[in-house]
């Protein structure tokens, strides 16, 4: 392998940085536990319907976002 012999040239360049606090959420809070209570519930094919659909163009479980929309609901009016 060649070596580089090429010195590095430094400058007195002012540099348009900022330090930014670090917004990133500790390991730790990255794991959702959530009290969950499993029910049965009997919707209308037309909204199970609905969801499913939706849920399968965003890739994620139908049931999910039927769950977030009642957490989304009942945050709003509780």
């Amino acid at each position: 392998m060649k070596k580089k012999t090429e010195k590095i040239k430094y400058s007195n360049e002012i540099i348009n940085a900022k330090v930014i606090k670090d917004f990133l959420p500790r390991p730790e809070d990255l794991v959702l536990k959530e009290d969950n209570v499993k029910v049965t519930l009997t919707l209308s094919k037309k909204s199970v319907d609905f969801f499913k659909h939706e849920a399968k163009k965003l890739d994620t479980p139908y049931q999910l976002m039927i769950r977030s929309l009642l957490d989304k609901y009942a945050e709003s009016f509780g």
